[in-house]
C-alpha cells in the first residue's frame, strides 16, 4: 500500500511572488491580474464576435460594440461580486464568521465559479432588459469567452499555490508550499488546460465552423455542460477544500463535484431547447 514516502518531491514548485509589483504601499497581485486579462481579452474577443455579421440568425448581430463596452463594468461586478460571495457560502462561511475581514481579501484567493456563474448571469439578464438585447444571444457570446478568465484565474491559483491536486507520483507533479513535502498533481493547470483552452477550442469551432450561434442558447448549452464534465474529472486529481473535505462521508466526492453536476442537465436542455426552437425554421 503506498505511503506519503512514496510521494515524496519530484518537481519543485516554480518560487513565483504571489505580488506582481507593488507602487508604494499598494501591492498588485498576479490574482487580480488575471482577472483583470481574463475581462479585457474576454471583452476584446467578444467585439470580434459581434462585429462578424455572418455569425448571427439573419445575418444580424444582435449586440453592437458599444453595447459590449458598457457590459464589460457589468461583467466584472457579476464576477467579482458573485464569485466571493459564492465562495464565501459555499466553501468558508465559518472561516469569514471568525474574521469579517477575510470577506474581502480576495486578493488571497478564495472565488467560486458557481458563484461567479451566477452572478454573471444576474448582470446579464438585468442589462439585456435593459438594452433589448436577445438574452440566449447574451447568453452565448459571453459563453463563447468564459473560457478565457477560467485560463487565467486558474494560472493565477497556480501562482498563488492554492487549490493543488492530490498526492501522485507522476513525472510532472509538483511539490507546492502550502501543501507539505510531498509531490501533488498540478491540478491548477489540468483546470486550465480543460476549461481554458479545450473548452474555448471547441466553443470556437462551434461558432466558426458550423455558425452554433444561429442557433441561440447552443453555445451556451455547450459551455454549461463542457465545464460541469471538466470540473468534475479535475476533481479527482485535486484535493478537496481542507474545511469541507470529502462529502457524504466517501473518499471522492467534492463540493465541486455537487455544484457542478446540475450544469450537465441543465447544459443539456439548453441545447435542446436551442434545436427545438430551431427547428420550425430549418
Amino acid at each position: 500500500m503506498p505511503t506519503a514516502a512514496n510521494f515524496m518531491a519530484i518537481m519543485p514548485f516554480p518560487n513565483i511572488d504571489p505580488i506582481a509589483f507593488a507602487i508604494g504601499p499598494v501591492a498588485v497581485h498576479w490574482y487580480g491580474l488575471a482577472y483583470v486579462a481574463g475581462i479585457m481579452i474576454g471583452w476584446y474577443y467578444a467585439r470580434i464576435i459581434a462585429g462578424n455579421d455572418s455569425l448571427w440568425p439573419g445575418n444580424a448581430s444582435p449586440i453592437t460594440k458599444a453595447q459590449l463596452d458598457d457590459f464589460v463594468v457589468w461583467v466584472a461586478l457579476g464576477v467579482v461580486l458573485g464569485g466571493r460571495i459564492g465562495y464565501i457560502l459555499f466553501y468558508d462561511m465559518a472561516s469569514i464568521i471568525e474574521s469579517p475581514i477575510r470577506a474581502i481579501q480576495i486578493w488571497n484567493g478564495g472565488m467560486s465559479f458557481h458563484g461567479g456563474l451566477a452572478g454573471t448571469t444576474i448582470a446579464m439578464i438585468i442589462f439585456a432588459k435593459r438594452n433589448k438585447i436577445p438574452l440566449w444571444n447574451l447568453f452565448d457570446i459571453v459563453a463563447a469567452v468564459v473560457p478565457v478568465g477560467l485560463f487565467f484565474g486558474r494560472i493565477a491559483n497556480f501562482i498563488n499555490g492554492e487549490l493543488w491536486g492530490r498526492l501522485t507520483d507522476v513525472p510532472w507533479a509538483v511539490v507546492f508550499p502550502t501543501g507539505g513535502p510531498f509531490a501533488r498533481h498540478p491540478s491548477q493547470l489540468y483546470e486550465a488546460g480543460l476549461e481554458g483552452i479545450v473548452l474555448l477550442l471547441v466553443l470556437a469551432a462551434l461558432i466558426y465552423g458550423v455558425r452554433a450561434l444561429k442557433t441561440p442558447g447552443f453555445v451556451t448549452g455547450v459551455f454549461v455542460c463542457g465545464y460541469a464534465l471538466s470540473r468534475i474529472f479535475v476533481e479527482f486529481f485535486r484535493e478537496p477544500d481542507v474545511q469541507l473535505g470529502y462529502l457524504l462521508g466517501t473518499n471522492w466526492l467534492t463540493m465541486g463535484m455537487v455544484l457542478s453536476s446540475p450544469m450537465i442537465l441543465l447544459g443539456l436542455w439548453a441545447m435542446i431547447r436551442a434545436r427545438l426552437q430551431a427547428a420550425p425554421q430549418s
